[in-house]
């Protein structure tokens, strides 16, 4: 009777990927959402003097972009590769450079999962192309498929230990890659004899460790950018200490990057972190604290449609005003080598390149069909359970004795988590189709893209457990009866669903007959 209580409560965000985000806009149509932004570049290449943008990207972990199963999700190499475009339009010298974990999400793939993930990474490299990659480093994430793979990609690389000049106009940037802090104090200190300027540490540690190594004597570097993060969930936001080498961590999975600008004085010289942007940063946090509580707000179900239209129209205003100041150029006092250090956040109304669009779709177009073949050439069926053990057996069976339950479940977005992913052609991706099934990978449930057919949905056994000794001999003790939140994030976590809360949308899935006399 209580067969579907947390099972509903999986789709009230999983369904949002009927919504999702709008469909990517290539940058020069998107002239609504970034009018602000498009005020301000000209100031840009006008006011700003000699001197160099750097973007940073790192951790994306196989991310092409967000899933889209909430409202407003950050992220995506399309959206990244307008960012370096758009600054490109500009007088100064453009660098992009990533610092790799960013090739795959996992260093061990399944067998079904590799024509997809080795795809993923190819669009990915594709895109980094596309957008001028002069440089990047490595990581155990980049090597998922073998160090053959990686390397036959053909992106331009730094092994740890080396270091890579680049010319950034009237001065030359060193990019140095290190796996411990006495590598990159020693690779730093090699860039600076070979003459670079201004050096940037790739260090392949999480930001903690990181922290520890710029107190490592000898250390040249001028800012340190931790290239991963300790576990799936750990690299929510972007970090960045202010120590005597400032270090920085970026959110994963593509969500942001690192904008570095660089101020050049008529002389050479060492660089100096800006002082001066205390005002604009705090005036850009003030404006980030804003949209997020747009979003919990947008996000929030049963909220009104004409109320969230409202509420996203102002969203988008505010994010426009935080990219404008994003955008402008910093104020640096004369005669002085700066810095300053920017997050650029990748928000859902920020344009996208067209170009990175296409190459997005395309792996889109390929990958449901590539792993449908492959399910039909090599998959296997779900085992049995075993002996004293459930198995799924999908909703009907629960019907002869919960028949009340059903209406409640039925008018829920779980019952349709299916029908979102067919809407968009992401039915046959692995990265989203755990979560719009029952019984993923399960004893009964669904192991092979082929063979979907009575398991779709979120239904009853996502929350309650698998039914089959239940339906058989119905009591207490052979089911989950009240599931907890516990069994909620397991998909409605922080990625896929980033403002859940179970006392919020708990009353979204229950009823007379599912939870309610």
């Amino acid at each position: 009777m209580r067969a579907f209580l947390a099972a509903a409560l999986l789709a009230a965000s999983l369904a949002g990927c009927a919504r999702k985000d709008p469909p990517p806009k290539p940058a020069e149509a998107d002239a609504s959402a970034t009018s602000a932004t498009a005020a301000a570049k000209p100031a840009v290449a006008a006011s700003q003097g000699s001197g160099a943008i750097l973007f940073l990207s790192a951790d994306t972990r196989g991310y092409l972009g967000p899933c889209g199963c909430s409202e407003n999700m950050r992220g995506g190499i399309a959206r990244a590769a307008a960012q370096v475009q758009s600054a490109r339009k500009g007088s100064l010298p453009v660098l992009y450079v990533d610092g790799g974990n960013s090739l795959f999400g996992e260093q061990r793939l399944k067998p079904g999962q590799v024509p997809q993930e080795e795809r993923k990474a190819k669009a990915l490299a594709d895109a980094m192309r596309h957008m001028g990659l002069a440089v990047r480093a490595t990581g155990p994430l980049d090597d998922t498929q073998g160090v053959d793979f990686r390397k036959g990609l053909g992106l331009p690389e730094l092994a740890p230990g080396a270091v890579k000049l680049l010319p950034a106009g009237e001065r030359k940037v060193g990019v140095v890659a290190a796996t411990t802090a006495a590598q990159l104090a020693e690779a730093s200190a090699q860039a600076r004899a070979q003459g670079a300027d201004f050096v940037v540490g790739l260090l392949d540690v999480t930001l903690d460790v990181a922290q520890q190594a710029v107190e490592q004597p000898g250390l040249k570097a001028d800012v340190v950018v931790a290239t991963r993060t300790a576990t799936e969930f750990s690299g929510e936001e972007n970090r960045l200490v202010r120590s005597a080498v400032p270090v920085v961590a970026l959110q994963s999975k593509g969500r942001s990057l690192l904008r570095v600008d660089l101020a050049y004085a008529p002389q050479t010289g060492p660089f100096a972190l800006q002082k001066g942007q205390d005002d604009l940063e705090r005036e850009a946090a003030a404006l980030e604290q804003r949209t997020a509580l747009l979003d919990k707000d947008i996000n929030l179900p049963g909220t009104d449609p004409k109320l969230k239209a409202l509420k996203q129209g102002k969203r988008d205003e505010l994010v426009a005003r935080r990219q404008a100041l994003l955008d402008a150029p910093p104020v640096t006092p004369d005669g002085v080598n700066a810095f300053t250090l920017r997050f650029v956040p990748l928000e859902s109304s920020l344009p996208s390149d067209a170009e990175a669009v296409a190459l997005v779709s395309a792996y889109d177009a390929d990958v449901g069909k590539m792993n449908l073949a492959w399910a039909k050439a090599h998959g296997q069926d779900c085992p049995p359970p075993a002996p004293g053990r459930a198995g799924f057996v999908g909703n009907e069976p629960c019907r002869t004795c919960h028949e009340d339950a059903f209406p409640v479940w039925e008018k829920s977005k779980h019952h349709h988590a299916w029908e979102t992913l067919e809407q968009v052609g992401k039915q046959f991706h692995l990265n989203c189709v755990g979560c719009h099934v029952t019984g993923w990978e399960q004893p009964g449930g669904v192991c092979r893209l082929d063979k979907v057919a009575g398991r779709e949905d979120v239904g009853c056994e996502s929350c309650h457990g698998p039914g089959s000794e239940h339906a058989d001999a119905p009591g207490a003790h052979n089911i989950i009866a009240s599931p907890g939140e516990s069994v909620c994030v397991t998909c409605h976590n922080p990625e896929n669903s980033p403002h859940f809360d179970f006392a919020t949308y708990l009353p979204r899935i229950v009823g007379p007959g599912h939870g309610k006399p």
